[in-house]
């Protein structure tokens, strides 16, 4: 069940403190560019009554209406056909200064319904948020305001998740990994090399954080989770810079094979 429930909807209240200025923090959440350059590529109209575009890949995608607009502190938007048959997804998504240029980005997604059809849905968005949001942090502490080309790769199978996870890890040369190691990421000719920022592992979902090192700026995320029972694991790679388009393009086939590889 959702943490938050009454008599008209069910919500999920998410908050996450970041380095920047209300006015970066603004670009990374509020704009198209931004949100691109951490999460999934993404198309915002920047006014009320514009359109919001959330493309998920092989995945699927993801669209609404911007209902609020008004930066640099708060951004509201109603997906209506985000699952089918569901009610619509208000989210809303505030930004607050702190002392020290850091802010707080709080972000509520509602359904107004008193059913509990869509608990698990709706729970979805509290668990899946986490991995992107380290990223958003590396992001803004220390490339901020700069544009992605992302590379998104993902891979199912039946083992289960502690072994497939590994087996990921190793294959990229991450097996062992502890926060502070540097790593050089597999395939070694291509040279990326990156600083192990942030591990998270329960038994809903895990994920690792690497921040590349220069001349190759960027972030990747490995992540794994076990809905429905069947394993999924997911490389979701960042790169910035003038070179980001030649990165992704060394990066999208070999770590392809990579994380399909692990699997079997």
């Amino acid at each position: 069940m959702p943490a938050h429930h009454d008599d008209e909807k069910r919500w999920v209240d998410l908050e996450l403190v970041v380095d920047g200025t209300p006015e970066q923090v603004w670009q990374a959440v509020a704009t198209g560019p931004g949100n691109s350059a951490w999460f999934t590529d993404t198309t915002i109209d920047e006014s009320v009554g514009g359109r919001v575009e959330f493309d998920f890949g092989a995945s699927g995608s993801s669209s609404g209406d911007v209902t609020h607009w008004e930066p640099p502190h708060r951004l509201g938007y109603v997906e209506r056909d985000w699952c089918e048959g569901a009610p619509p997804v208000v989210t809303e998504v505030t930004v607050t200064a702190r002392a020290g240029d850091r802010c707080v980005i709080r972000m509520v997604h509602s359904l107004f319904t008193d059913s509990a059809d869509w608990d698990d849905q709706i729970e979805g968005f509290e668990s899946g948020w986490p991995g992107h949001f380290a990223v958003l942090q590396t992001y803004l502490r220390h490339f901020a305001g700069r544009p992605a080309v992302s590379v998104h790769l993902s891979a199912t199978g039946d083992l289960p998740q502690p072994e497939a996870w590994k087996l990921m890890l190793a294959a990229f040369g991450l097996h062992g990994a502890d926060v502070g190691d540097l790593r050089t990421l597999r395939p070694a000719e291509d040279d990326f090399v990156g600083l192990v920022e942030r591990i998270h592992q329960d038994e809903n979902q895990r994920y690792l954080v690497v921040r590349l090192a220069e001349p190759t700026p960027g972030t990747v995320m490995f992540g794994s989770c076990a809905p429905g029972g069947q394993t999924s694991t997911a490389v979701n790679a960042f790169f910035y810079g003038a070179d980001a388009e030649r990165n992704a393009a060394l990066a999208r086939p070999a770590w392809r094979t990579l994380l399909e590889g692990a699997l079997r």
